[in-house]
């Protein structure tokens, strides 16, 4: 496995191959923890791994350099996927200096026993010398903490990127090239979607930073490093954090007894018979994470559940809890779906939902008493009909 970055810059990191949750992302394809190593005149670690692979990250780092060598770690983002292991190579380092930002000593102080720990506060813009190369601070602050730091060394034009530009996708190679290109930005389109979508704005300011750098390789927390596609991978970040949309259709539902996904098929066949990309989900057999990362890019939505218990289907709650907390956006939908003898039941509580994500309705939710008359279905067919005249306009 090819570990080497730039001569005298080396990843240090842990493969994950077996991690199948990651807070309610569900990482089919595993992921890693990625750590490097920079040796110069000073030595420096640049972030840890997660608490329980900590042993052998100081296997990488021993087999390069002694533990005693290294001047400073630092850590780009407090959130324990990459700061767990800092308590262990602290403890094996005790010389060495923690390089964070104010607010991510604050919430370091939070996490850890942090006493003995010996602190070098820097702040954005500051640099540190390491004799030829030297480490320069960005602030990226909601990318996607607000302690959330990038570390850059000119000297070589690489970029250490923490959250942004990753991937979960575990691989017995590091680099972008070694992959199929549809493959990574794929997985670096779910970890966008399920991650960070919701902080569109201050990656795009972090973007537009990023662009008045000379970038050769951007070396991620999680994934594979871009050194061969790092104008895809920014011209596809400038597209998501826009939520710009694709000639693509969207119809989510969840059923109790066909009503709904009678009511589904027919919303999907309308849209079909325009020149879009078109899918159907159910929510109970399909994970949410696949569900975000394909709403991501649609440019129309229809979401249907019907009426249990006088509400909503708690599958279907569970995927509108998590779409509310990503807030797609730059969507037009509406609600649909089936109920009983109570007049307000789950399209209504959809058509909340959605308007809470600012999803602008096309339409008054389609409501079907019990099953779908032949009335109702072909309405469902004219509104994914308009659904799919909508996406047109993007091809």
């Amino acid at each position: 496995m090819n570990t080497k970055l730039k001569e005298g810059i080396d990843w240090v990191g842990y493969i994950d191959w077996t991690v199948r949750d990651f807070h309610g992302y569900k990482t089919e394809s595993g992921s890693t923890y990625n750590a490097y190593l920079v040796q110069d005149e000073k030595t420096a670690v640049i972030d840890a791994v997660k608490a329980p692979y900590v042993g052998k990250y100081l296997e990488r780092i021993k087999a390069l350099t002694p533990l005693e060598s290294i001047d400073y770690i630092v850590c780009n983002h407090a959130e324990p996927d990459h700061s767990g292991g800092l308590p262990g190579i602290l403890a094996a380092c005790p010389q060495a200096e923690l390089v964070c930002n104010a607010k991510c000593k604050t919430a370091l102080e939070k996490h850890y026993d942090t006493a003995g720990w010996k602190w070098h506060v820097v702040a954005d813009g500051d640099t540190l010398s390491l004799g030829k190369r030297s480490l320069a601070f960005v602030d990226t602050p909601m990318v996607h903490w607000p302690e959330s730091m990038f570390t850059y060394v000119p000297e070589e034009k690489l970029l250490f990127s923490m959250d942004a530009f990753g991937q979960h996708y575990a691989s017995a190679f590091r680099f972008d090239d070694e992959e199929p290109l549809d493959v990574i930005l794929q997985e670096a389109k779910a970890y966008y979607a399920n991650i960070v979508m919701l902080y569109g704005r201050p990656i795009s300011q972090t973007l537009e930073r990023a662009a008045d750098l000379e970038i050769e390789m951007i070396a991620p927390s999680h994934g594979v490093i871009w050194r061969s596609h790092i104008k895809e991978v920014f011209e596809a970040y400038q597209k998501w954090v826009v939520c710009k949309p694709a000639a693509k259709v969207v119809v989510l539902y969840a059923t109790m007894w066909k009503a709904t996904e009678q009511m589904a098929q027919a919303i999907l066949e309308g849209a079909q018979e325009c020149e879009v990309e078109a899918q159907l989900f159910n929510v109970d057999s399909t994970h949410m994470t696949r569900i975000v990362t394909e709403v991501l890019d649609c440019a129309a939505v229809a979401i249907g559940s019907p009426t249990l218990n006088n509400g909503i289907m708690p599958s279907m709650a569970g995927v509108l809890c998590y779409m509310k907390g990503l807030r797609p956006a730059n969507k037009q939908g509406f609600a649909f779906g089936s109920y009983g003898w109570s007049k307000r039941g789950g399209p209504n509580e959809v058509a909340e939902a959605m308007d809470v994500m600012k999803i602008e309705a096309m339409q008054e939710p389609i409501r079907s008493q019990y099953a779908p008359t032949p009335e109702i279905l072909e309405q469902c067919r004219e509104a994914g009909r308009a659904m799919g005249k909508i996406a047109e306009q993007y091809k």
